[in-house]
């Protein structure tokens, strides 16, 4: 039996926890006397009264909480989060409907950077900080829900990290789990201010360095401004966030220990980072050599521009340095495939993960070899350890139902009268958080063309990627309520 007491409580402290954020941005307004101040205020009114009154009203039982209350307590953080997390948006005339306000709010949260706004520029300064805390918020708050908060009330969250992903080891790195979130909090701190610093230094202003931070560590992709990070047109710049994209798309754990613990040989000996840097430099490679090709760039700028543009989809940061809409089909097939890989396992970026992308290779690898040698035993071989078959059908499962997901939401955009491009581009950036697709929604358009109906699919696509679909879908079967 689910104890909704205890359930209810617990969230109603989240709300309050929210509304801190909300709280910060209602100062920054009234600093500034912007138009933002009223549908911040009234939001943060209503977080604070929400969430004292589930604290009051629902008594809660303290024991441990079952695994079934701990996966269902992730889910309506996230949708409490979307919710409140929209109304600054809703009460504010800049976003015409419900829909809109909360595909923003769940792109800001997801770290998917999509927007519905046509000119950013036009949003008061204090919404546009908003919109880029939700980013930093989201961003370290899928990790901490899964190696951290649930643990402490007995939830079974190590399992969860687990489906960050599947056969991955929860690495404790302090002897508490509390102690890991706070060492893992300290280290994303610390990077959202020497972000911050490196972006001042590079001549950006004071409040788009903030905002540009919190999206660059979150890998979320709102920017200041209608072109991005283009309409700067400052180099420097781009290679400062390039940077800290790559920062950010590395397991926070390997940042520990090479940072804290000062364990080199931990950091560079990990696979799955080597991957990761493989991954982003051939692919690099690539992009350069084909828009030098076309005779559209000089080398030092076919360099420049490919590498922003490889990593900001890699790590699904979503930021857009050219209009990449405009390079040939090649250039973006080739963002394409990128964003189904995604960075690495324990960081802030989405996507499936190199290290998933990894296993699964392997595994073809043995079928292929079980072929030639059916009498063979073979173990996939991952990070100098063998991974337990119960973590491949996991595995297989989870692509299974990433592709299913992906089918029936480019079917429901597809029925709403898209065309192909703009459907099957539109869902990948959103169930994996990148932000910007191609066709309709590419890196200089947005999404507030889009049927309300196809933004909120969209918003679901980008919640079932950001919980790892497993932790979303497994509400909608019978077993999970079954007493």
């Amino acid at each position: 039996m689910i104890r909704w007491s205890n359930l209810l409580h617990l969230l109603g402290f989240f709300t309050l926890g929210l509304s801190v954020g909300l709280l910060g941005c209602v100062c920054f307004a009234l600093a500034n006397g912007d138009e933002g101040l009223t549908p911040l205020a009234a939001s943060l009114a209503i977080g604070v009264i929400a969430g004292v009154l589930l604290i009051l009203v629902f008594r809660p039982h303290f024991r441990a909480l079952s695994r079934r209350e701990g996966l269902l307590l992730v889910v309506a953080t996230w949708l409490i989060a979307a919710l409140l997390g929209a109304l600054p948006f809703y009460f504010s005339p800049h976003f015409p409907s419900l829909a809109d306000s909360v595909f923003e709010s769940v792109s800001g949260f997801s770290t998917t950077g999509a927007t519905v706004l046509a000119d950013v520029e036009a949003l008061p300064a204090s919404l546009l900080l908003w919109r880029s805390l939700t980013h930093w918020l989201g961003g370290m708050g899928i990790i901490l829900l899964g190696i951290a908060i649930l643990p402490l009330i007995g939830a079974g969250g190590r399992e969860l990290y687990r489906a960050e992903f599947s056969g991955a080891r929860s690495e404790r790195l302090r002897p508490r789990i509390a102690e890991t979130a706070l060492a893992l909090w300290k280290i994303y701190i610390a990077f959202t201010l020497a972000s911050y610093v490196a972006l001042r230094l590079a001549g950006m202003g004071k409040f788009d360095a903030l905002c540009h931070a919190f999206s660059t560590m979150a890998t979320g992709g709102f920017s200041t401004r209608n072109g991005s990070i283009e309409a700067f047109g400052n180099p420097v710049l781009e290679i400062v966030i390039v940077v800290f994209m790559v920062l950010a798309g590395i397991n926070f754990t390997r940042h520990y220990r090479l940072l804290v613990e000062r364990r080199v040989s931990s950091f560079w000996g990990d696979v799955e980072l080597r991957l990761y840097l493989i991954v982003i430099g051939v692919m690099t490679a690539a992009m350069s050599a084909t828009l030098l090709q076309a005779s559209e760039y000089s080398l030092g700028e076919s360099l420049r521009l490919a590498s922003f543009q490889v990593v900001s989809i890699m790590t699904t940061t979503g930021f857009s340095s050219a209009d990449f809409q405009a390079w040939s089909p090649f250039a973006q097939l080739l963002l394409l495939v990128l964003m189904f890989v995604g960075g690495c396992t324990g960081s802030t970026a989405g996507g499936m993960k190199v290290a998933r992308i990894g296993v699964l290779f392997r595994v073809v690898g043995r079928e292929f070899r079980q072929l030639v040698e059916p009498r063979g035993v073979f173990a996939v071989r991952f990070g100098g350890r063998a991974i337990p078959e119960k973590t491949i059908r996991s595995l297989l499962n989870l692509v299974y139902l990433a592709f299913l997901v992906n089918f029936v939401a480019c079917m429901c955009l597809a029925a709403l009268g898209m065309d192909v491009l703009t459907t099957i581009s539109a869902v990948a950036a959103c169930m994996f958080n990148i932000g910007p697709g191609l066709g309709q929604v590419g890196p200089d358009e947005n999404y507030a063309g889009l049927p309300a109906a196809a933004k909120w699919v969209l918003s679901i696509c980008m919640l079932a990627g950001r919980l790892e679909f497993y932790t979303l879908l497994v509400l909608f079967t019978r077993p999970f309520w079954r007493m």
